[in-house]
């Protein structure tokens, strides 16, 4: 089976959140400060261009936000933000891999990208399912007390 090589993308193809603040990006950061502002515009690139980010990040708050109102103890806000926190880690890591194969493969197929996507993309799902099942053991009680309270 021959694949086909597509031509390189365009400059004008990256969408605008890649302008000239990260033009220099490839050099060392040159203090903390610099450093955060590398981190956030990852996260905001994230939140921008992937839906999933998105998804997750409203969930996370909406679980979070939850928990406070049922009054769980501390530690039980802490498992649910960390689980919530991994997921959204492991979202930004998917985003990164799949950036780093498609500039690696341009816009040819191969099956050893396809296989580096799917399974940063499982590893989102995996974690995802270990939240949803860590927020539901621990929320699933207080909230069936206070529904069940008002009638």
């Amino acid at each position: 089976m021959s694949q086909q090589v597509s031509p390189p993308p365009t400059s004008n193809s990256l969408p605008t959140l890649i302008t000239k603040e990260r033009e220099l990006s490839w050099q060392i950061a040159s203090n903390l400060f610099i450093s955060f502002k590398y981190a956030w515009a990852g996260i905001s690139y994230s939140f921008h261009t992937q839906r999933n980010f998105r998804i997750h990040l409203s969930v996370c708050a909406l679980a979070i936000a939850l928990s406070i109102f049922l009054h769980l103890q501390a530690v039980e806000i802490a498992l649910i933000s960390i689980t919530s926190g991994l997921v959204l880690a492991l979202e930004l890591l998917n985003t990164a891999i799949e950036s780093v194969v498609d500039l690696t493969v341009k816009h040819s197929y191969h099956e050893l990208a396809k296989i580096a996507k799917d399974c940063a993309a499982g590893a989102v799902l995996v974690s995802a399912f270990a939240a949803v099942l860590v927020a539901g053991t621990l929320l699933m009680p207080p909230l069936a007390i206070l529904i069940i309270s008002q009638f």
